[in-house]
């Protein structure tokens, strides 16, 4: 019988699921309450399994409704995505690429791989944005832009398909005439809340509910990360910075890389790149991911880690 469901069903059990009633679940689809116990009680008997507990006035889903919810999640996003691409392959090539870019992308990453789209997409126009933080979601959220390349997040989004482009070093610094500079040996993390730590803020409506890599109570949050650099190097402070924008001023001692006693100062970030699941790039844009993917693996040997 396991031959027999449908996604028709497997939809309405995801309704069901979502919004904790079966006539609510049949207004959000278009069905009737009896059209929606009718279609889940027949998925049960073809599944062999109780998804809901009907005892109480509100259908609760059972421990193996539970299990089984995201298995029907992923049928139907993998369905989304098979008729997504497929739509995508008639209508041909974009007739624009729109794509947002988080700024610790390395530019250099990307004009590689910008310059090749130009050789192979000689008529297709490309429109970029370079944000921070949460503010690469937002227009790939609202179908403004085919993908966007983004820094990690702690929130994730269910809509959307992610796929890791490249690991970056991190490190914490500061000016040599900073005062955690003189230190040679690890730092004690007492010390650093004596001193302000540089953020990078979000402006976004996606924003982290915690704050990364803050360890001082005392912050001057910036939304550029030229400014922060900059100021990293007038010693106004002391932050994290991504290795490749800062390794010729590690190298020239204009920069100095913290050790921390109860925290790593040096981390790995994963770079990926995200995009709506019901709206995959079409082929320029799939080339273009494919070609940052590319590059980064030859400029940025650094293995995946996760």
């Amino acid at each position: 019988m396991l031959e027999a469901v449908t996604l028709d069903q497997l939809r309405t059990f995801i309704a069901a699921a979502d919004y904790g009633s079966f006539s609510e679940a049949g207004r959000r689809i278009g069905r009737a309450q009896s059209v929606v116990s009718q279609t889940l009680a027949n998925l049960e008997g073809q599944l062999g399994v109780q998804l809901f507990d009907r005892s109480s006035r509100r259908p609760m889903l059972t421990a193996i409704g539970r299990e089984l919810l995201a298995d029907a999640r992923q049928v139907a996003n993998d369905m989304d995505r098979l008729k997504a691409r497929a739509k995508g392959m008639a209508v041909g090539l974009e007739p624009e690429l729109q794509i947002v870019v988080h700024v610790f992308l390395p530019i250099s990453v990307l004009t590689q791989a910008v310059s090749s789209f130009q050789r192979h997409f000689p008529r297709t126009p490309l429109r970029l944005s370079v944000e921070g933080m949460g503010a690469v979601i937002e227009p790939v959220l609202a179908g403004q832009c085919s993908f966007g390349v983004r820094a990690p997040l702690f929130e994730d989004q269910p809509e959307l398909t992610s796929e890791h482009v490249m690991t970056l070093p991190y490190l914490m610094v500061a000016s040599p005439q900073h005062p955690l500079a003189q230190y040679r040996e690890a730092i004690p993390t007492r010390e650093l809340k004596k001193h302000i730590q540089l953020v990078l803020s979000d402006r976004s409506h996606h924003a982290n509910p915690t704050d990364m890599g803050v360890l001082s109570p005392q912050t001057w949050r910036l939304s550029d990360l030229s400014a922060k650099y900059a100021f990293l190097k007038a010693g106004l402070g002391f932050g994290g910075m991504p290795l490749h924008a800062i390794a010729s001023d590690i190298a020239n001692g204009s920069l100095v890389a913290l050790e921390f006693e109860e925290t790593r100062a040096n981390v790995s970030m994963s770079i990926s790149a995200i995009y709506r699941t019901d709206m995959p790039p079409g082929p320029a844009g799939r080339w273009l991911l494919d070609e940052l993917k590319k590059v980064a693996a030859m400029q940025h040997a650094t293995p995946h880690q996760g």
